[in-house]
């Protein structure tokens, strides 16, 4: 299955990773997804209160 998302590696603390993994089991989602979710409600929220994030073109 091809995807467009970009790949790339994640550290983090045991306790957290596995903080995460119940949550995104209780959500039904997997590890990563869940991840991808937090982040996206914490770029919405930002952007909520600082206005829309700008990228510039060939930031790729």
């Amino acid at each position: 299955m091809a995807t467009d998302k970009r790949q790339f590696t994640l550290r983090l603390q045991e306790e957290n990773f596995q903080k995460i993994k119940v949550i995104a089991e209780k959500s039904k989602r997997s590890i990563a997804m869940q991840i991808e979710f937090l982040v996206e409600q914490y770029i919405a929220e930002y952007e909520n209160e600082h206005g829309v994030i700008e990228i510039p073109e060939g930031d790729e």
